[in-house]
């Protein structure tokens, strides 16, 4: 029979693993090409593997939970009948990493005797999952199911981690662990929510970033009245032409591209002592999530890209993170963020600098506001449509000057924006 192997693919700069987090399919089951069979997570984004081929899924080598490295092979599908049942396997891991997780010998008969015995489930009796990874260290370390009941998971689905588990026992050994272990409810006054997964990673980014760079933010107000005027004007015929929504942000991003090609010393990052010049310009747009985390989809080669290109990427980038689709690609290779507090109704703020980028763009919120406009017959007193840019930069290898003229530049662009542009 032709079989296909289905391998981890590479998932971007730096990603040398993934942890399988769930079986989409059963083994056994048809399936088409280019459906998800696995569910994927790594420590930036979650993600998919989808069938090469239609077929039926023969085996899985490993099991939920397992930490795969990329190039692994993590299913097998048989592609020759879909009228011929794939032998149904038990899903065993091939191979283990990080940990060694041996063969279970039989129980004592101690051990046997016991109700809270974990050595063969994979999930608590309230249905909690329990990975191969932390069924091992709960055996080893003698940790019931009991005691497995009440550790709050920071995992996909509540899932226990081996750092919720390791945190447990630390705690347990310590005996510190008396006041985690009381329900949220017997504690007045206060709730205790657990930080998910994604909410610790972003903390731990924001405290490294500050610890990284010198943080400089500056600030310029700027008159977009020819840009919001140009944008109501052509907003209904650029979805009837093109089948797409035009928001500010494309345009941001094209004043920002057209500074970067200016002063490229804002398009680098730092090694050590020494200055990376980045030759292409991939533009970071920091999107809100749903369940209030924030994930940075990156347009690769922006530069490249007309208002149409710019207005289908931010488009399909921020529908595609808002409903958990992103490849893990599409959030690396960033060379300078944009994030737009405007969103919020924010006037202005002090953006953390994504790195290893060196400098990040925001965006406060579009108001009418009466201004001085200066005119060859004199100046008047106008209402304008006025915004604040900040930006934060990486003072140990941007002063103060470089630093003003782009911020400067970008206003320079887009308060020159032509209103009489096409589409």
């Amino acid at each position: 029979m032709a079989k296909i192997e289905v391998d981890l693919p590479a998932m971007g700069e730096g990603i040398t693993e993934a942890t399988i987090t769930k079986f989409l399919k059963e083994v056994g089951e048809q399936i088409e090409e280019d459906e998800a069979i696995i569910e994927i997570a790594t420590d930036k984004v979650d993600s998919e593997i989808a069938a090469p081929e239609s077929g039926i899924i023969e085996k899985f080598l490993f099991n939920e939970g397992d930490v795969v490295e990329v190039g692994a092979i993590v299913a097998i599908i048989n592609t020759e009948s879909l009228l011929v049942q794939a032998e149904p396997t038990k899903k065993k891991p091939v191979k283990t990493m990080k940990v060694n997780i041996e063969e279970q010998k039989p129980p004592t008969k101690e051990k046997n005797n016991s109700s809270n015995n974990i050595l063969y489930t994979h999930k608590t009796p309230s249905g909690k999952f329990i990975s191969p990874l932390v069924r091992s260290i709960a055996n080893t370390e003698s940790i019931l199911l009991n005691e497995l009941e009440q550790i709050k998971g920071s995992g996909i689905d509540n899932r226990i981690t081996k750092n919720d588990l390791l945190t447990y026992i630390e705690k347990k050994n310590t005996g510190k662990n008396s006041e985690v272990e009381k329900p949220a409810s017997l504690n007045k006054g206060f709730e205790i929510i657990e930080m998910d997964r994604m909410r610790k990673l972003i903390a731990d980014y924001m405290i490294s970033s500050k610890k990284t760079s010198a943080h400089v933010t500056s600030f310029i107000e700027v008159d977009v009245t020819n840009i919001v005027q140009w944008r109501n004007r052509i907003k209904n015929e650029f979805i009837k032409t093109y089948n797409e929504k035009i928001t500010f942000t494309p345009i941001f991003i094209e004043a920002t591209v057209q500074a970067i090609k200016k002063f490229p010393l804002i398009n680098i990052s730092v090694d050590g002592n020494h200055i990376i010049l980045k030759k292409n310009i991939n533009i970071g747009m920091a999107t809100a999530l749903p369940s209030g985390n924030l994930i940075v989809p990156v347009i690769k080669s922006a530069d490249e890209l007309n208002m149409l290109g710019l207005s289908k990427a931010v488009n399909d980038l921020a529908n595609r993170a808002r409903n958990n689709k992103l490849k893990p690609d599409e959030i690396q290779g960033g060379t300078f963020t944009i994030t737009n507090l405007g969103t919020f109704g924010n006037i202005t703020g002090t953006p953390i600098i994504n790195q290893p980028e060196v400098a990040i763009l925001a965006v406060g919120a579009i108001k009418k506001k009466p201004a001085v406009i200066e005119t060859p017959q004199g100046d008047t007193i106008g209402i304008r449509y006025l915004m604040v840019l900040s930006m934060s930069y990486d003072h140990r290898v941007i002063d103060g000057a470089l630093g003003g003229m782009f911020l400067k530049q970008v206003a320079d662009n887009l308060e020159s924006f032509n209103p009489s542009r096409s589409i």
